[in-house]
């Protein structure tokens, strides 16, 4: 599903319009960014949770070559599913 896709599935949903709905992707968007930023996970009670975990330096290879590449370290977004979106899938 992209993005457009999504949009146009939340205003049908809520009943309004895509311009609206659309904007409040957005702000959902920037507030999850903005909270994994400072640290902060950001948990949706049944969804899932969104997390920002460090990860550390380390060396890998280049699979053409065979040579050794240093990987630095970096934050990277992790997301667990919650009960109610396994239940679902499942």
């Amino acid at each position: 599903m992209t993005k457009a896709e999504l949009v146009e599935l939340m205003a049908k949903e809520a009943e309004i319009t895509k311009a609206a709905a659309a904007r409040a992707l957005d702000g959902f968007e920037k507030g999850v960014t903005n909270s994994l930023k400072r640290g902060k996970k950001v948990t949706l009670v049944g969804f899932g949770t969104f997390d920002a975990r460090k990860r550390a330096a380390r060396t890998g290879r280049n699979p053409q070559t065979g040579a050794t590449v240093k990987i630095p370290a970096r934050n990277v977004v992790v997301f667990k599913a919650g009960s109610k979106l396994k239940e679902a899938i499942n």
